[in-house]
């Protein structure tokens, strides 16, 4: 399959400290990842080198066949769909749910002058059927719940069909209906075969939706293992990832893990 993303030997380094340490990773079109790690792991600051949106220090990042720091990122940008909480503390509390979408098309936040085609709002729309919001389409974004906001989110990171799609704990803070709800959804679009390849960080196993892939566990920056769920999601390499003994559970595809006493 086609190459997504290729890290090699890349350090993200800060006041004299390496948050990514000498990573080697790559990605595949049809490979659906998890990040995995504690608080200060690094995962973030990968997902932000996966969107472009951060440089390293050293080594080389490249994203979509584009090295960093030799291509135009405001080309390559709207070929990345991307959903964090940061992202959504930038959409305007009273924009319409259609509106938070449909803006996607021309990558801003907040809709002002742009003239959409007929053709941008019909797909505007099949997205929010799909991620199960059609019926919020004339509601406002700030009065909807942090589920709804967490899916908002993700229709309109793939409002614009990008070639990856990139997931910053799109389960953090939610309650057990709407987690839930939100990880049968991932699972389904991740088991599509024209969906993008994807990358999601989280910090509990419990939140791998069926469908996904692959796992990059990562500790204080560097990689403890990388490679096919099933094979690298282990108790012992849990245990060196947190610093203790961690059990892991495995029941129809999904996962569950705690302490070992």
């Amino acid at each position: 399959m086609p190459q997504v993303l290729e890290f090699s030997d890349v350090v993200v380094r800060r006041n004299a400290r390496d948050i990514v340490s000498h990573l080697d990773w790559r990605v595949d079109a049809d490979q659906r990842w998890v990040i995995l790690g504690a608080n200060g792991a690094g995962k973030t600051t990968v997902l932000q080198l996966a969107a472009s949106l951060e440089h390293p220090t050293a080594g080389s990042v490249t994203i979509l066949g584009e090295r960093l720091g030799r291509t135009d990122v405001f080309e390559l940008r709207p070929r990345i769909g991307f959903a964090s909480s940061a992202m959504a503390k930038r959409i305007p509390a009273d924009e319409t749910v259609l509106n938070v979408v449909l803006t996607a098309a021309y990558a801003v936040v907040g809709r002002w002058n742009e003239e959409y085609d007929r053709i941008d709002e019909r797909r505007a729309l099949r997205v929010l059927a799909e991620w199960k919001l059609d019926h919020l389409a004339d509601r406002t974004f700030g009065t909807l719940s942090d589920g709804e906001q967490k899916r908002v989110q993700i229709a309109r990171s793939v409002m614009t069909d990008p070639e990856l799609l990139l997931l910053d704990e799109p389960t953090a803070s939610l309650d057990l209906g709407a987690r839930e709800e939100l990880m049968a959804l991932l699972g389904g679009y991740a088991q599509v075969a024209t969906t993008p390849a994807m990358v999601m960080v989280t910090h509990h196993v419990e939140e791998i939706p069926v469908g996904f892939t692959h796992l990059l566990l990562l500790r204080d920056g560097a990689v403890v293992a990388a490679g096919p769920i099933a094979e690298t999601l282990t108790a012992e390499n849990l245990s060196t990832t947190f610093g203790m003994p961690i059990l892991v559970t495995e029941v129809e595809g999904r996962y569950a893990a705690r302490a070992a006493h």
